[in-house]
């Protein structure tokens, strides 16, 4: 299994446990809002290189 399929799978393992423990939309904010908020955390330095790298993946 690849690296990122094993960080989807977490992700969705982390969806399917908060959806138990907090209301929907909560789960909702924190699985959405986390990777949001980390991408805004890097300088647009690393956010060019992280697209450049996704679209890479994507075979563009």
């Amino acid at each position: 299994m690849s690296k990122n399929a094993k960080i989807a799978a977490g992700g969705v393992a982390v969806g399917i446990i908060l959806l138990f423990w907090l209301p929907w939309w909560a789960a909702l904010l924190i699985v959405l809002g986390v990777p949001s908020a980390a991408y805004l955390t890097l300088d647009p330095g690393q956010r060019r290189r992280l697209r450049r790298v996704s679209r890479k993946e994507l075979g563009h």
